[in-house]
């Protein structure tokens, strides 16, 4: 009867030096060949589209009292950097203005049509959005976070942003901007209800313009 085979028997035997170089050479080459395998190129993410594409043609009107004068002034710059072509209604300096002035400038500009969008700035920004809304077309809104700045564009279609100076910095007043460009009008049930501003609105006009009549 032959006995089963033992750890030393030949059998068993380990490979040779050669076996071993000709294994560890087929394992590299077969390394190497998955390599210079042509690697695909990762799937493409949703273009970046740059605001001022977005917003092709836009022209934006802008102006400050002399409290809102260095803010309009980082603004408007920023705003041309970023493609947007800016009409520059005032102040130009530190000198004492009166808000109501350039307010209505930058309003007058949107509801002609000459201006897509406006932006107004003075120390706190409830003064401007008070003149700007009283010009027919406009509708403005005091952003002041981004929460306000989204649901102005979104829910009521303001054409007008009016920022307060003394209570926002600068890093934040541009995010606000870019966030109220950014965003797109809702329509759907805010449509009804951005109608009925337009009609009290043209109610009251007509209400002055019959008065004027007599």
């Amino acid at each position: 009867m032959t006995a089963p085979a033992g750890p030393h028997s030949p059998s068993q035997r380990s490979p040779s030096e050669q076996e071993v170089r000709s294994l560890v050479e087929r394992i590299l080459d077969g390394v190497i060949a998955s390599d210079s395998k042509p690697v695909p190129e990762s799937l493409p993410g949703p273009p970046i589209v740059p605001a001022a594409e977005r917003e092709a043609g836009a022209k934006i009107a802008v102006g400050a009292d002399h409290g809102g004068f260095p803010l309009k002034e980082r603004i408007a710059f920023r705003l041309k950097e970023a493609g947007y072509d800016v009409l520059d209604c005032g102040t130009n300096s530190h000198e004492a203005v009166d808000y109501p002035d350039f307010a209505h400038a930058v309003a007058r500009e949107v509801a002609s049509g000459a201006c897509r969008y406006g932006i107004v700035v003075d120390g706190a920004g409830i003064g401007s959005a008070m003149v700007a809304n009283k010009v027919p077309g406009v509708r403005a809104a005091l952003c002041y976070d981004l929460s306000t700045a989204r649901n102005s564009r979104e829910h009521n279609h303001a054409n007008v942003l009016t920022l307060g100076a003394g209570l926002i910095g600068e890093a934040l007043a541009w995010q606000i901007v870019e966030e109220w460009l950014s965003v797109e009008w809702g329509g759907d049930r805010h449509a009804r209800r951005v109608a009925k501003i337009d009609d009290i609105e043209r109610q009251y006009s007509k209400s002055v313009t019959s008065q004027d009549q007599r």
